[in-house]
């Protein structure tokens, strides 16, 4: 799973990039992302089994990378493009290059809202690696899928507790990773009461 979510942010951060930048290729990029992320979990794993030619782990890794994507690309491309012009023509004005401007101003500025769509995918991720087991990929989703063959309510529960509780987790790391990744100043402090 965690191997599937660094595809898709190797991917995703890029493809969002791209289409801010470019944006003849917005449409493509977004839409394509977005159809991806309406087919059916199941489905598409149906789908990958002959395009692969297994069952198992590789076509649940494809799935599980392919449905992280829009979240990533969707909060990158979003952020990049309410970056101030202003501020990009200030750093022009400095002499910086396209690059130079990307990694240290436009990136940074795009910090949280990027983690938020990463934290999101890793959240969607674990309830998709659950479905992964209809196709022998193993899992706490095995255990789902035996109950539910069987009946047992007892292993259906051994199954969905620890992938519910791995989600919470995930989502409790990326709150307290966005101090180590998120520069103080761009943090999102919470409203006071």
């Amino acid at each position: 799973m965690f191997i599937s979510l660094a595809a898709s942010i190797a991917v995703g951060i890029p493809l969002g990039i791209v289409a801010a930048r470019r944006p003849a290729t917005e449409g493509v990029i977004l839409g394509a992302t977005g159809v991806v992320q309406t087919i059916p979990s199941l489905a598409l794993l149906a789908i990958l089994i002959p395009l692969t030619g297994r069952i198992g782990a590789v076509p649940a890794f494809i799935a599980l990378a392919l449905y992280a994507l829009l979240p990533i690309v969707r909060n990158t491309y979003t952020a990049l493009t309410q970056i101030s012009p202003g501020m990009i023509q200030a750093a022009q004005s400095l002499g910086m290059t396209a690059g130079t401007i990307l990694q240290k101003i436009e990136l940074p500025l795009a910090a949280p809202t990027i983690l938020a769509g990463i934290k999101t995918s890793a959240v969607i991720n674990v309830g998709t690696a659950t479905i992964a087991a209809f196709i022998g990929a193993g899992g706490y989703g095995e255990r789902i899928v035996t109950g539910l063959a069987l009946n047992d309510n007892a292993l259906l529960f051994a199954g969905a507790i620890p992938a519910a509780a791995l989600a919470l987790l995930i989502e409790g790391g990326f709150r307290f990773g966005e101090r180590w990744l998120i520069p103080a100043g761009l943090r999102r402090e919470p409203a006071p009461r």
